[in-house]
Parts: C-alpha cells; sequence; structure tokens
C-alpha cells in the first residue's frame, strides 16, 4: 500500500530513509531548514582555489560496516585515504594517536614495543583502581606527563570543562600504539568521496518519488497529512524547547586562504589551553588526489551552543540526560513519527553509524507496514 511520507531534514538520514521508502513505492517529500542537502556533510568547491571544502569541518569516511561501505560507495567513487593526524605541544609536532614514534620522541627514548609499555606502565598512576572522571582515567594509563601535553588543555577546549568534570567513559581505552602506525582510525573500509559528500546525498535523493523542498521548516499542523513521519530535527525543538534546551557544543571556523601550502597536513591538533582554538585543518589534503597551488585552511574553535548556532555535538553530562529523559518520554507518546539522526536522537553519530540506523530504521518500518503494527517512536534506544 502507498504511503504519504515526510522526512524532516535532507542529511545523510533522510536521505537513506527516503530514498529506501520511494524504491518501495512511497511519495515521499523531504524538507530541510537549510539553503542545501547533505546536513553537515555538505561539500563544495571553493571559488576562488577550486579546493574542495568540507564546509562544517572535515568528514573521513570510515566503518568497519560492509553494508554501509557498499551503500555510500554505490553513489560515489570512494578514493583510499588515511587519517593521519598530527599534534603540535611543547613547539614540537608529534604523531596522533600516540604511538610508538610519538613515545620515543616525546620521552627522547629509542624504546622497543615491550620496552615502551613498561614505560608507560611506569608512568601511570597506579593508585587509581577505580577511575570515575576523564582525568583519573588518563592518570591512571597515560600518566601526568602525556595526560597534561596531549589531552588536558584540548579536552578543556572542545568540552569546555575540567577534565575531571567528565566521565571516564570519554576516554574508553588506553589511546595509545604500541608500534608506528599512525591511522588515526583502525576500521577495514577507509576513504574519502572523490567528488565530495554533496554529490553523495544528491544521488540518493535522485528518485521519481521524492520531492525536496529547502528553506522550509517543520510545521507540526501538516503532521495529519502523512502517514509517517521522520523527524532527523533537533528533539526538544520538536517540542518548541517547552522544557528547556539540552546542551550541545558549536564549531566557529576561522577561513583563511595562502598560496602554496600552509601546514604540510590536514590536520594538526593544538593541545595547549592557551592556544585558542582546537585545531587546523587544510582542506587540499582531504583530497590528495588534487593538485592546488592556493590552499584553504580552517582554524577551528570549540564553544558552548546557543539557539542561533549549528549544533554540533550533544553534552549528554548528568543534568542534560535528566532533561533528555523528560524530551523521550514525550516523543514516546507521540504518534506516526520516528525520531532519526543526531539531533533527533540527541547522539553523537560518525556517517557510517548514521547511514546503518537508516537502513535499520527502513527495516523496522517495512515490518510495521507488512505485519499492521505501530512504527516505534526511536529504533535505537538513545537512553
Amino acid at each position: 500500500m502507498r504511503k504519504n511520507i515526510l522526512i524532516v531534514g535532507a542529511g545523510f538520514s533522510g536521505a537513506v530513509i527516503g530514498r529506501e521508502l520511494a524504491e518501495d513505492g512511497h511519495n515521499v517529500r523531504i524538507i530541510d531548514s537549510r539553503a542545501h542537502i547533505a546536513g553537515n556533510c555538505y561539500s563544495e568547491r571553493d571559488e576562488k582555489t577550486n579546493v574542495m571544502i568540507h564546509t562544517y569541518g572535515p568528514h573521513i569516511f570510515h566503518t568497519d560496516n560492509e553494508e554501509v561501505w557498499n551503500y555510500i560507495s554505490s553513489h560515489c567513487e570512494m578514493m583510499p585515504y588515511v587519517n593521519r593526524v598530527k599534534a603540535t605541544v611543547n613547539g614540537q609536532v608529534f604523531s596522533l594517536p600516540i604511538n610508538l614514534h610519538t613515545i620515543n620522541q616525546f620521552f627522547k627514548t629509542t624504546c622497543n614495543p615491550e620496552e615502551a609499555k613498561k614505560l608507560i606502565e611506569s608512568k601511570g598512576d597506579a593508585t587509581i583502581l577505580d577511575p570515575k572522571t576523564f582525568e583519573d582515567q588518563a592518570l591512571r594509563f597515560v600518566g601526568k606527563e602525556l595526560y597534561e601535553s596531549f589531552f588536558k588543555g584540548y579536552t578543556i577546549k572542545q568540552w569546555g570543562m575540567e577534565p575531571k568534570e567528565l566521565p571516564a567513559s570519554i576516554l574508553k581505552r588506553l589511546p595509545i600504539r604500541f608500534n608506528y602506525d599512525d591511522n588515526y582510525f583502525n576500521h577495514k573500509y577507509q576513504g574519502m568521496p572523490k567528488e565530495g559528500y554533496t554529490p553523495i546525498v544528491e544521488s540518493i535523493l535522485n528518485h521519481e518519488n521524492i520531492t525536496v523542498e529547502l528553506n522550509t521548516d517543520y510545521n507540526p499542523q501538516e503532521k495529519e497529512n502523512y502517514d509517517h513521519v521522520f523527524y532527523s530535527g533537533q528533539l526538544d525543538g520538536y517540542f518548541g524547547y517547552s522544557l528547556g534546551r539540552l546542551g550541545y557544543r558549536t564549531l566557529d571556523f576561522d577561513k583563511f586562504t595562502v598560496e602554496g601550502d600552509y601546514q604540510g597536513c590536514a590536520v594538526m591538533n593544538y593541545c595547549e589551553v592557551d592556544v585558542p582554538y582546537t585545531r587546523i585543518t587544510e582542506h587540499k589534503y582531504f583530497a590528495p588526489w588534487e593538485k592546488h597551488d592556493s590552499t584553504v585552511c580552517y582554524k577551528e574553535f570549540s564553544r558552548s551552543c546557543t539557539e542561533k548556532d549549528i549544533p554540533y555535538y550533544p553534552i549528554r553530562q548528568m543534568g542534560e540526560m535528566t532533561l533528555l529523559g523528560k524530551y523521550l518520554d514525550s516523543a514516546e507518546k507521540e504518534q506516526n513519527i520516528t525520531f532519526i539522526g543526531r539531533l533527533g536522537t540527541y547522539r553523537y553519530l560518525d556517517m557510517d553509524v548514521t547511514i546503518a540506523e537508516a537502513l535499520d530504521v527502513v527495516r523496522a518500518y517495512r515490518l510495521s507496514v507488512q505485519e499492521n503494527t505501530v512504527m516505534p517512536n526511536f529504533v535505537v534506544n538513545p537512553r
């Protein structure tokens, strides 16, 4: 039976769900409040340099999910890309994640892997038996010197709070490699779309059963005109922020262009707290198969998100989780709507997880139609 579907948001979540349901024969209308598709993954050519710009900050595709890799690869040509991050600390440049090269350079040693393990173990604070905070976790497993050089200042700038106020779970595992591997990610599939991310979303949305309307806000009164709504906007925004605003961090970018190269790599972190920005990204290095005479860079600043800003990272600390619970209780009482994506579920999601969850949402919807059951308001539990 053909359904009328409304999808709020033309990022990966909305586009993937829309395309799959369009192929099932449903009528799909997708709206987005911005003037472009692809959400924060939006990319475009810089007019002056022709460098491909990641407008809302760099996005590197990485996943272990073969279904997701095959899905995105069917809508673009994926080029090989390895993210190699550098960090400026104490007037020196180091490789991240912390690896054997970083350890030997930092401590001015020539350790082999076993010697490096013993060295780091000797630096850790063994008196911290049950780390509760980010700071405890770091001090326990990497020691004061590495913690204060690479983690403390950067974390303060990124999250706007002291590491001792953050849970240990943020630093879930020992962020050290005892070899010379400086590939930032461990995933099986890694790459960068040859022509950027916007054409991917254009390809996904290219179906006769899909209509896209930009610069269009969601009107709750329209909900009754559709068999189902998939909502990827802000969860608190759906309820008019009636209980208060959920906390986010946002990013500001200072864009500048120079001739030649600026820093010789895609990402340079600045770990010291007295440097106001967290990192500088040089965008032509995200497309190393291209050649450009000039270069475009972003200085990246993190701060609290106001109502006029683009939300990037959900804070999800204790106070936010209490408020989130209240909004989730309200959301679960709604009819014929499913909340999706980063904003709709108030979770930080990488692109591959976003696509994987969108495909799961489609499977759940197909099952609900087939069995004539109620579609869940949340396919993934965001609590």
